[in-house]
């Protein structure tokens, strides 16, 4: 196994996964996968299927939105489906990296310093399989709406991504 695949990042991933009974599935990828079109290239899969992990602050409270690689988050209706009030502000780098413990380019849906209150993008039901960032922009595994809602205790909604 490559030392990036041990990494301290990918490996809370893998803990993650087997502590949700799944088998381990992170690869690495010879390409980086730091955007929603590199992984899609990387993983030869349309950019639809990628799921972007985005980190937000709702009041100061950090909130996770789970988005195909080919929506954007309506960051507007995002506090309402979370039963939140206030507005919704994108987390800079340095805040992503504080609150979850991965970089931006290789935050996954799982495996976090800190649990989130998570919103899932409906739109990733489109496909069958999906790939997700694994701890590192060379990481990814693969998931399915289904599997990615069990993991995450998300909220599967339709009202949050826009073309």
């Amino acid at each position: 196994m490559s030392a990036l695949l041990t990494s301290a990042s990918v490996r809370r991933v893998r803990d993650a996964l087997a502590a949700a009974g799944i088998e381990d599935r992170i690869v690495e990828l010879a390409d980086t996968a730091r955007t929603a079109e590199d992984a899609a290239r990387a993983c030869e899969v349309p950019v639809g299927a990628i799921v972007k992990s985005l980190l937000f602050e709702i009041d100061d409270a950090p909130v996770l939105a789970l988005v195909a690689g080919d929506r954007r988050c309506d960051v507007a209706t995002l506090p309402a489906v979370l039963g939140l009030s206030g507005k919704a502000r994108r987390c800079d780098a340095a805040k992503v990296r504080s609150i979850t413990g991965f970089a931006i380019g290789g935050v996954a849906p799982v495996g976090h310093l800190t649990r989130l209150p998570t919103v899932i993008d409906a739109s990733l039901g489109r496909f069958q399989r999906l790939f997700a960032a694994a701890g590192h922009p060379h990481c990814v595994f693969a998931t399915s709406l289904p599997e990615l809602a069990g993991l995450t205790g998300g909220i599967v909604s339709e009202r949050i991504a826009t073309l």
